[in-house]
């Protein structure tokens, strides 16, 4: 395992690498100039020019990149434009929310995809396989923005069970932050549900065809311990690797949901942050979600090897 791992992590580092330099220029490309949206209406030409030097703008584009990722490596990500607040700081006050959002939509839809998924495999082309890929279907096909507003206007604003809006951490009062994360986390979960019921069942329907599973049925193993033990363990592979891919999407779709539910992640920090041009807030919290989507897809990989002890032997 510890081979995988270092394996695993003398790729990441130039992915990382990658993406802060596309992080860095995209950013760059979006229209409009950070300084007049700092400066507002008392914007002046002296004004202008002395703030530009000050953030270290008027230096070319490779020098700022340096600059910037040597900061990084040391641990400072800088300070934000317009409040002067360490950047870093603005983050671990906010990742908590996003972590939170995101493992809890992952919890949702592998409680709920995988049995749909096995009991589709086990009733092929019946009413529950039919229902669950109709399930699926409409999952993939609903955006979670739109997914999410509904859910307002049923739940909150219709039935008045759950809030529409706004956290309670965790350690404040546990019972008041599942209900304000509820919504949220199934509208971003949906989507990941719909793609793992597919998976699910067609790693299954692979599974239960093999002689292995035959040769267990004919010992007189119980159903149970059959589909369980046996064969879900043996489909996990493609169902582990689909997790790995889309938590890490998840974080893309943190964004939006942050938006419409008021949650004050770092999704919700990115997209006011584009708006109001400011770069290195941004660029950090881009780079922070990366390094996170790196790390899920890492955990995946050990997942692996726990999964397949052939892996620990081979080194792949």
């Amino acid at each position: 395992m510890a081979r995988v791992l270092i394996t695993r992590l003398a790729l990441a580092v130039p992915m990382l690498l990658g993406m802060s330099v596309l992080v860095f220029l995209i950013i760059r490309l979006v229209p409009g100039d950070p300084v007049l949206a700092v400066l507002g209406l008392n914007a002046t030409p002296e004004l202008v020019a002395r703030l530009r030097e000050d953030l270290g703008l008027n230096d070319p584009i490779y020098v700022q990149y340096f600059h910037w990722l040597a900061d990084i490596l040391r641990g400072d990500f800088g300070l934000d434009y317009r409040s002067n607040e360490p950047i870093g700081r603005m983050l671990l006050d906010r990742l908590p929310v996003t972590i939170e959002l995101a493992g809890l939509s992952l919890l949702i839809a592998i409680v709920a995809a995988v049995p749909l998924g096995v009991l589709a495999a086990l009733r092929r082309r019946r009413v529950a396989d039919k229902g669950t890929q109709v399930l699926s279907l409409v999952g993939i096909s609903v955006p979670d923005f739109w997914l999410g507003i509904m859910l307002i206007l049923v739940f909150s604003l219709g039935l008045g069970l759950l809030p529409s809006s706004g956290f309670v951490p965790l350690d404040q009062n546990p019972v008041e932050n599942v209900r304000h994360m509820l919504l949220p986390s199934v509208a971003l979960a949906a989507g990941l549900a719909a793609v793992l019921i597919r998976i699910t069942r067609a790693a299954m329907l692979d599974v239960l065809h093999q002689d292995h599973i035959r040769f267990t049925r004919a010992k007189g193993v119980a159903e149970p311990a059959v589909i369980f033990k046996h064969a879900l363990r043996n489909a996990a592979i493609p169902i582990v690797t689909v997790i790995g891919l889309q938590a890490g999407y998840l974080l893309g779709g943190a964004i939006v949901i942050e938006q419409v539910f008021a949650l004050p992640g770092v999704g919700r920090l990115v997209l006011d942050s584009v708006l109001q041009r400011n770069y290195p807030v941004v660029q950090a919290s881009v780079l922070m979600v990366g390094i996170m989507f790196v790390l899920t897809n890492l955990a995946a990989d050990l997942l692996y090897v726990v999964l397949n002890p052939k892996l620990r032997t081979s080194g792949q």
